[in-house]
């Protein structure tokens, strides 16, 4: 098992530099990866806020790459639907994926816009 870095991911998911690319994409199709959610919360911030990538777009990318079997998450689920609530509500990724956690896990915050969003669970 190898474990990503955000920058790893990012050149794999960008092409931005051929050479970085060649060698992500080497290493992670031959691999079985591990993506840890808070290098997943940096990919998103990069490509939102650097990058200027929609959030649609966002989560079009990471459910493609999320959804190789050689991709290792906590909790693909999860991260699927705060992937959905990311794109859909004026939240930031990390709070999408706790607003996720609240189907399975009891959450607690004072942040309005997340409590929100866990009751209104249903939706996603």
């Amino acid at each position: 098992m190898i474990v990503l870095d955000a920058n790893y991911i990012l050149r794999f998911l960008l092409k931005d530099n051929e050479k970085m690319y060649s060698i992500a994409k080497e290493v992670i199709s031959q691999n079985n990866c591990i993506i840890d959610n808070e290098v997943l919360a940096e990919v998103v911030f990069v490509l939102l806020k650097v990058y200027k990538v929609t959030k649609a777009d966002i989560r079009e990318i990471l459910e493609k790459f999320i959804s190789f079997e050689n991709i290792v998450l906590n909790d693909k689920t999860t991260i699927s639907n705060a992937l959905k609530i990311f794109e859909e509500n004026n939240l930031d990724f990390v709070d999408a994926i706790l607003c996720a956690k609240s189907k399975k896990y009891m959450v607690k915050t004072f942040d309005k816009k997340l409590n929100k969003c866990i009751k209104n669970k249903s939706d996603f």
